[in-house]
C-alpha cells in the first residue's frame, strides 16, 4: 500500500508540475500574441500615414513645380517645340520589309 501511495503521489506532483507549466506558457503566448496585434495595428497606422504622404508628394503640381525649380526644366510650347522630318532613308528597309510580306501581313 505505501508504495503504490508513493508512486500516486509522484503522479499527482507530476501532473501538478504539468499543469503549472502550461499555465505558464499559456500566459506568455497570450502576452505574446497581444504585442504581436499591438505591432500589427501600429504599422498599419504607419502604412496609411505614408500612403497619404506619397499622395501628397505625388501631386502633378508639385512635381512640376520640381522639375521647374530643381532640374531647371520648362513646360514645351510651339516656339522651342524642333520638329524632327524623315527624309524617307529610315523608313526604307522597313517598308520594303512590309511588300516582301504581302499584303495584310506584318514583318517580322
Amino acid at each position: 500500500m505505501t508504495r503504490l501511495s508513493v508512486v500516486l503521489l509522484l503522479a499527482v506532483m507530476a501532473s501538478a508540475l504539468y499543469l503549472v507549466h502550461t499555465q505558464y506558457e499559456s500566459r506568455r503566448l497570450y502576452t505574446e500574441l497581444h504585442r504581436a496585434l499591438a505591432e500589427s495595428r501600429q504599422l498599419a497606422t504607419e502604412q496609411q500615414r505614408l500612403q497619404v504622404e506619397k499622395r501628397a508628394q505625388a501631386t502633378p503640381l508639385r512635381v512640376e513645380r520640381l522639375a521647374r525649380d530643381r532640374l531647371n526644366m520648362r513646360m514645351a510650347t510651339p516656339a522651342i517645340t524642333q520638329y524632327v522630318t524623315d527624309d524617307g532613308r529610315a523608313g526604307a528597309p522597313a517598308a520594303s520589309a512590309a511588300v516582301a510580306a504581302g499584303p495584310g501581313k506584318a514583318p517580322s
